[in-house]
């Protein structure tokens, strides 16, 4: 299935990778500015994209999962 073209006025902040001009939509990579968007299609570039989102989330979950472990923590010694 095809995406649209992500335009700059579309694009959510939360949506970016890690607050850049980086988008996932679908499949597809894109570079969005003010003056336009582009697909990334090269495949070293959307390869660490990947690596890097993938990354990412993993750090996020981790830093849930140690949070969730400081607030029980905290319950069990009140």
């Amino acid at each position: 299935m095809s995406h649209p073209v992500p335009s700059w006025a579309s694009v959510h902040r939360s949506e970016r990778l890690a607050d850049t001009p980086v988008v996932r939509r679908g499949a597809d990579w894109w570079l969005v500015s003010a003056s336009g968007s582009v697909l990334a299609s090269d495949p070293v570039l959307t390869g660490e994209l990947d690596r890097f989102a993938a990354d990412l989330t993993a750090a996020n979950r981790a830093v849930a999962e140690i949070r969730a472990l400081g607030n029980t923590a905290r319950k069990a010694q009140s």
